[in-house]
């Protein structure tokens, strides 16, 4: 696991539930803000349940990618309130 993955992972694990980012406003955060596409990568290859990717959507307000699944994200996002 990179770095940057590991930054990623630590920052994401901050988001509530209920609460959601962007890949746009976790690259920012994590100091690299135009690593968007880079938060989406390092996401994606995550299997640690203690990182809620979940909560992580597009900027263009579709909930985007998720590596068990867009359907299962959305399920998550829903019962979490937080769309």
């Amino acid at each position: 696991m990179t770095e940057f993955s590991k930054t990623v992972y630590n920052m994401v694990k901050d988001i509530r539930c209920g609460q959601t980012m962007t890949y746009a406003e976790v690259a920012r955060a994590v100091g690299k803000p135009r690593a968007y596409r880079a938060v989406g990568n390092a996401l994606n290859k995550n299997h640690d349940p203690s990182v809620p990717c979940q909560r992580v959507v597009r900027s263009d307000g579709h909930i985007g990618g998720y590596n068990r699944g867009a359907g299962l994200k959305e399920k998550l996002l829903r019962e979490e309130d937080a769309i």
